[in-house]
C-alpha cells in the first residue's frame, strides 16, 4: 500500500464534500485525508496502485487540480 501527497485547490469543507463522493467511490483509495490548515491544501492518499496521474484525473473528474509534492 502506498502513501502519496499532493498539493491541492481545494479550499474548504464543502470542497472536500464534492471530492470524497470521487474519492470514496474507487476501490484503489483505502483511505484519504485534505489538511485545510495547510497553505498547499495538502491531500493525503492511501491505497493499492495508485499514482499521480491516477489521483490527478480523480479530482479533475470533481472539478479540482492537483500539484504532485516531491
Amino acid at each position: 500500500m502506498d502513501t502519496l501527497k499532493f498539493k491541492t485547490n481545494i479550499k474548504c469543507e464543502s470542497c472536500v464534500a464534492k471530492v470524497s463522493r470521487f474519492l470514496d467511490e474507487n476501490i484503489n483509495i483505502a483511505k484519504w485525508n485534505v489538511d485545510l490548515e495547510s497553505p498547499d491544501r495538502i491531500l493525503t492518499v492511501t491505497g493499492d496502485n495508485i499514482s499521480f496521474e491516477f489521483i490527478n484525473e480523480v479530482l479533475l473528474k470533481a472539478g479540482y487540480k492537483t500539484e504532485e509534492l516531491r
